[in-house]
């Protein structure tokens, strides 16, 4: 099973990348419009501080006017308060927009992760998800919120001036750009140096967060085995990978931004040093060379400008091309695009010679030639070694995977037929492993059925046998249980598990032994409380203790993948040399 678009490795990071992710501006574009009339408004009242200029030294302090000194200082006044308040509009329409749009690309791409099917996750790093969530989301709205800004108001500045450079004077306008050759080919050569080393820090930041997810995730067994200092050596080694990684390209970054300095300032000390003889032999005015020497100022600054940034937007185009990838990644598991309507007020569920490979395992069948055929209502214990293909029952019925061949049929109808909302919205799972979220223990059992209310959570907590434990908590059912239910017992997350599943009121129910992790005494209750909930409820049990196993309708002995035989417990024990022995395990371990 493959999606339908693999992930690379190193993206190209072209600035064309950013192209697909500008349909996040379209539902905001009278902030863009305005963003954009401040831009211009800001850059056109920047180049005509140079008119202004031009108009001050020839009228004003040559002719030694003070009527037109003072006019022209207070229009300067003028046109810069106006300046401000067009680069505060600016500054906050463009950085709105950028936090804006990430938002909306994070909400998207959190949205298209978790409607991607389990076998994606299998083959694919959740750090570097996680990466690619927060680390490169924010590298686009720093380039959204800042730096496209930034380019295309020095963009404006550049070619505004560089047009009113050539009114002033061609001739001096005709030596600087000689000169510009001589700049432009540094920038295009370091860039591209900087867009690889900017790539490689990004991949080690990547690195870091894949490694800091894993280890804290098994914190438990990091603690156990004392491995906190092994553990801090490899991430120190991912950091320290990041920091040389980073700070190779600040390195080159800063080279690169000295040279272009250097380069662009010589250049107009140069033409100042020509412009100068001119305005001794009178071909052009002291006014002029004031206003060529500030256009030449606005031009170099606006190169400076656009030379730093093109780093910032090839780094963004790289995040933006792995983010338009992820996007890409389309789920194999879907809902049918015609799909149909099934009633689920019983559940007759019929495997018909299902054969299914794990993505990740193709060298062998999880299971093979599986036929089965479970009546409404029916009890179906699934008992056999390690790997004997259990837990893939339940993944298949909860069509986490689709099978290779054969069909599973719900009622007679295909399950790849019914809505994934419909299907799983009948299917009440208890793990033998459970996950707790991290909030109340109110909530937790919540997500069994988002619109229970209070009452139905406290009734489903009682036959859980999970009430007691919860009241005496210090904020009742309401207290906060850590990250993953770390302030429970093995035993009190089963029971939370249980409760979830008990208030979901299912019509088939999947058990992974929901009794393994209590003690007798509660189990006996979970067990009285199990078989209530199971009264009229077809029901499938991955059984290891014998009080499951001989309540069940039907016994199915797995061994590698296929089914080795079907009966009662008594019938098995006589018949069947593996369950026996399985049943003897039992015994050994319940004495």
């Amino acid at each position: 099973m493959r999606h339908s678009k693999d992930i690379p490795l190193r993206p190209k990071g072209k600035i064309k990348s950013l192209r697909p992710l500008l349909r996040y501006l379209k539902p905001y574009k009278f902030q863009v419009a305005g963003a954009g009339f401040a831009l211009l408004f800001a850059s056109s009242a920047v180049l005509g501080m140079g008119a202004g200029l031009r108009y001050l030294v020839d009228n004003g302090l040559s002719k030694g006017n003070t009527d037109l000194l003072n006019q022209a200082f207070f229009i300067l006044l003028s046109v810069t308060l106006l300046l401000a308040i067009a680069s505060y509009a600016r500054f906050y329409l463009v950085s709105w927009l950028g936090e804006r749009v990430v938002a909306d690309i994070r909400a998207d791409i959190y949205r298209h992760l978790i409607s991607m099917d389990i076998g994606y996750f299998e083959t694919t790093r959740t750090g570097e998800l996680l990466s690619r969530l927060t680390t490169d989301t924010t590298l686009l709205q720093t380039v959204i919120g800042g730096s496209i800004s930034v380019a295309v108001r020095n963009t404006l500045l550049f070619f505004g001036g560089f047009l009113l450079l050539m009114i002033t004077s061609a001739r001096l306008t005709g030596y600087l750009s000689f000169m510009v050759p001589v700049v432009v080919i540094p920038i295009v050569i370091l860039g591209k140096k900087v867009r690889t080393l900017g790539r490689e820090a990004q991949e080690k930041i990547a690195d870091i967060s894949v490694h800091a997810e894993e280890s804290l995730n098994s914190i438990r067994t990091i603690q156990s085995f004392t491995l906190e200092n092994h553990e801090n050596k490899r991430f120190s080694g991912h950091v320290e990978n990041a920091m040389n990684a980073a700070n190779s390209r600040i390195r080159m970054r800063a080279f690169l931004t000295a040279l272009v300095i250097c380069l662009v300032f010589g250049a107009i000390a140069t033409v100042l040093w020509l412009g100068g003889h001119d305005v001794l032999t009178g071909t052009i005015s002291g006014g002029q060379l004031s206003a060529f020497v500030f256009y030449s100022v606005v031009v170099a600054g606006a190169v400076g400008a656009i030379s730093e940034v093109i780093a910032d937007l090839q780094r963004a185009a790289g995040a933006g091309e792995r983010l338009c990838e992820l996007l890409a990644v389309s789920p194999n598991i879907t809902s049918p695009q015609s799909v149909q309507q099934i009633a689920i007020e019983e559940a007759n569920i019929h495997f018909d010679n299902v054969t299914f490979f794990y993505p990740t395992r193709t060298e062998r069948p999880a299971i093979e030639n599986f036929s089965l055929d479970v009546g409404a209502g029916k009890t179906i214990a699934l008992v056999g070694p390690s790997g004997a293909g259990k837990t893939t029952i339940f993944q298949l019925i909860l069509r986490f995977y689709d099978p290779n061949s054969g069909h599973i049929r719900l009622n007679g109808i295909d399950i790849k037929n019914i809505s994934l909302e419909r299907l799983r919205g009948a299917i009440g799972l208890v793990p033998q492993d459970p996950v707790i979220f991290s909030t109340s223990a109110r909530d937790n059992i919540r997500l069994g059925n988002i619109s229970a209310t209070d009452d139905e959570i406290i009734e489903a907590a009682r036959k859980a046998s999970a009430l007691e434990f919860l009241q005496k908590m210090p904020n009742g059912l309401d207290t906060y249980l850590g990250e993953k239910g770390v302030q429970l017992s093995g035993g009190q997350r089963q029971r939370i598990a249980i409760a979830r599943a008990i208030i979901r009121d299912p019509k088939i129910l999947l058990l992974d032994e929901a009794t393994s992790a209590l003690d007798s005494e509660n189990e006996y209750h979970i067990q009285q409380a199990l078989e209530q909930l199971m009264q009229g409820r077809t029901t499938f049990v991955i059984a290891h203790r014998l009080s499951t196993i001989t309540k069940a309708d039907h016994i199915i002995l797995l061994n590698e993948g296929c089914i080795e035989a079907v009966g009662t417990h008594r019938e098995l024990l006589q018949k069947n040399a593996l369950y026996a022995r399985l049943a003897e395990l039992q015994f050994k371990s319940a004495a």
